[in-house]
């Protein structure tokens, strides 16, 4: 009930955030139309086909439950499921201890869901990740999946070394707070690093802890939480 509770609220009120994004990509203007750094073998993946069950905001479950393919939007990165972002309308000091929280990894796998559908689905594998799951451009009737999401506002370039329309997609996104561009939100990759409880249980105060002391931004700095005097229990 809390959890849907926070769907709504945070839902009705970013409609017009109040802060503009101050991101981490500064230096991208320089890299953009760069060509990219070599890459040492080519690698020859399979391409995927079919429907598709929606894990999270850029991962794909083609196949049955138990017996079939995990794929990864290639070119971009989301929040992850347990991770929270935090609305900056934060307004009534005295009675709300910190921001609304925002459930940014579950509203960017909503959007994923609802651009696929039940419409099948084409992956072109292009790497495999670290983690050795595929990387792949995916699209859902012509429609470029990690282009949509990053449309909308619910992911970022994971890479500077990407075509022109990628990076107009996300420079309109932040520049109309679009998403998590108009929340605080922690660098996924430092939240992964962090983040002590990973599951979906985790609590809100948690993430606004860890923005608070916080090394990288990808949204407004969050003057509130870095000056509290004090780390809030969770």
């Amino acid at each position: 009930m809390r959890s849907r509770l926070f769907l709504f609220i945070a839902a009705s009120s970013l409609a017009q955030p109040a802060f503009a994004a101050d991101p981490i990509y500064q230096n991208w203007h320089a890299l953009r139309g760069q060509a990219a750094p070599p890459v040492a073998a080519a690698v020859r993946l399979p391409t995927f086909k079919g429907p598709v069950t929606v894990l999270d905001g850029r991962t794909l479950w083609f196949g049955t439950l138990g017996n079939g393919y995990k794929v990864r939007l290639a070119g971009i990165d989301t929040c992850e499921l347990p991770q929270w972002a935090l609305n900056p309308k934060w307004t009534n000091r005295d009675k709300q201890p910190a921001p609304t929280p925002v459930p940014c990894g579950p509203f960017a796998k909503a959007w994923l869901k609802r651009t696929v559908g039940n419409r099948p689905t084409t992956c072109v594998g292009l790497a495999y990740a670290n983690d050795g799951i595929p990387v792949a451009q995916c699209t859902t009737d012509g429609v470029d999946l990690a282009a949509e999401m990053l449309r909308v506002g619910w992911a970022r370039l994971d890479s500077p070394y990407l075509n022109s329309q990628y990076y107009a997609y996300q420079t309109n996104a932040m520049a109309a707070r679009y998403g998590m561009w108009g929340t605080y939100v922690l660098d996924m990759n430092e939240w992964r690093r962090k983040a002590v409880d990973k599951t979906l249980d985790r609590h809100p105060i948690a993430d606004f802890n860890l923005l608070a002391e916080r090394k990288s931004e990808i949204s407004p700095p969050f003057a509130d939480a870095r000056n509290k005097p004090k780390r809030t229990d969770r």
